[in-house]
């Protein structure tokens, strides 16, 4: 799995903010997509408040590492996956979180089986392609054609 392109990736789908906002549930965050957390040294800044460039890749890396060790722990196949669908599936970890991603069940029974074209049928059956129809398109296209 390519990080950087998975990076440019996110960045286009969460944007990359370089300082502290709210997001669409009214919690801090910051970069791409960075829920601020206690243990965060922007824990407690106010809004607006800036953030460099060197901090966001760091926040970032930390949280690819949390979404492709949650797609390892959902997915027994995950190391036997190409290169593309394990990209995806981080896309998706990174924007659902594991619990909301383990509910795919037809969508993760057919992924296990490398049928591709019926995990992206399935993964386009659900409220998230809903929610986030232009993204989500575009990462079922991406799976369709593995």
């Amino acid at each position: 799995m390519n990080r950087e392109r998975v990076q440019e990736q996110l960045a286009i789908d969460e944007g990359v903010i370089y300082n502290i906002y709210k997001d669409h549930l009214g919690y801090p965050t910051f970069g791409i997509g960075h829920l601020i957390l206690e243990s965060d040294a922007e824990y407690g800044q106010s809004v607006n408040t800036p953030v460099s460039e060197e901090r966001v890749t760091e926040a970032f890396q930390a949280d690819l590492d949390i979404a492709i060790s949650e797609c390892k722990a959902l997915y027994d196949q995950w190391d036997d996956f190409p290169d593309e669908v394990q990209e995806i599936l981080v896309n998706m970890m990174f924007n659902m979180g594991r619990t909301r991603l383990s509910k795919f069940k037809n969508m993760n029974t057919a992924l296990n089986n490398a049928d591709w074209v019926t995990a992206s049928t399935e993964g386009r059956d659900s409220l998230w392609y809903r929610q986030v129809t232009n993204r989500a398109e575009r990462l079922m296209e991406r799976l369709q054609n593995v």
